[in-house]
């Protein structure tokens, strides 16, 4: 009996992202042929591997084998739930031991689903399908509740949420972030010049062009207020990040929108300030708010219409 191919329509056409964990690389080839035709399946063959995958490219759900060497499939899903960016994958655990008593521990530990070894192709398709319909819903109507009705961008909301993770996510790893603040120059000058009207589609045209400029999709920016956004720029050093703050100001410039009481440029153009590093574990993010917002404050004191991005200062007393 032919399958029937699963029929999702995610962004930019792309599949479900399947990842696979199992310690025995027969089962994970034995899985592949399965879900290979409808799905961008990744591999792992140990818990750690598994955790480097998801870090560097969060799958829509994993199938989990339940015993392996090392780290095992509950102390997998354990790290996955503790992790505020992974929370939400839906995670079925795959095991030949059908004791009630593992099954409960399994789902305590955020499982959605169980499968017994060995599986039939059939059932464990239905299962993938369902689950990933399910999460796909609930990710729609997060983004909804998420997303700014003005401009289309993430909300402050999710900036919360997020810039949170973020930077538990660079402390954990020692990585490097990037946290860029976008303020509209003058305007409440171009409100009452040219109207309110003018002035949502001014926020909508900075808000396509600053999403314009953003390359991967771990990079976000987001609505943070009036005519304020910010950026979230994961694993970017310095100098990257400096980059792409000019090229975010050279994007709005670039629109070419008059802005005949502006004292910084006869268009409409946009002052950026942020901080970029490695973050001590004790540094909030209200510090690195604080710390994005001088640089903010001095791009404005030089002028305006330009970008200021400095490293993260250390906690004083260290």
């Amino acid at each position: 009996m032919t399958e029937r191919p699963f029929d999702f329509k995610l962004p930019q056409d792309r599949k479900p992202r399947l990842l696979l964990v199992d310690d025995l690389p027969p089962n994970i080839q034995a899985l592949h042929q399965v879900f290979a035709a409808d799905c961008q399946v990744l591999m792992a063959t140990s818990g750690e591997q598994a955790l480097a995958l998801c870090a560097r490219q969060p799958p829509d759900l994993i199938l989990l084998d339940l015993m392996m060497p090392g780290m095992d499939g509950f102390e997998v899903c354990r790290s996955i739930k503790a992790d505020p960016a992974l929370a939400d994958i839906p995670v079925i655990f795959l095991t030949a031991d059908q004791d009630e008593a593992t099954e409960e521990r399994g789902l305590e530990c955020g499982a959605v689903d169980f499968v017994t070894k060995p599986f039939r192709p059939s059932v464990m398709r239905s299962r993938v399908k369902t689950h990933l319909t399910l999460k796909f819903q609930t990710d729609l109507l997060r983004q909804q509740a998420l997303i700014d009705g003005l401009t289309g961008l993430y909300n402050r909301r999710f900036f919360d949420t997020r810039a949170q993770a973020e930077l538990q996510r660079a402390q954990r790893n020692g990585s490097s972030l990037a946290l860029l603040l976008v303020d509209v120059d003058f305007f409440k000058r171009y409100n009452d010049h040219y109207g309110h009207l003018a002035g949502d589609d001014a926020l909508r045209a900075v808000a396509t062009a600053l999403r314009s400029q953003l390359r991967r999709p771990g990079d976000l920016a987001f609505r943070y207020g009036g005519e304020e956004f910010a950026v979230l720029l994961a694993e970017t050093a310095l100098e990257g990040a400096r980059l792409v703050a000019q090229a975010l100001e050279a994007a709005v410039r670039q629109l070419a929108m008059p802005h005949a009481k502006s004292d910084a440029a006869v268009v409409l153009t946009v002052s950026i300030g942020g901080v970029c590093g490695t973050a001590p574990q004790v540094l909030t993010l209200g510090d690195w708010m604080q710390q994005a917002d001088q640089q903010l404050y001095l791009s404005k004191a030089r002028g305006r219409a330009q970008a200021v991005v400095e490293p993260l200062a250390a906690p004083s007393g260290t």
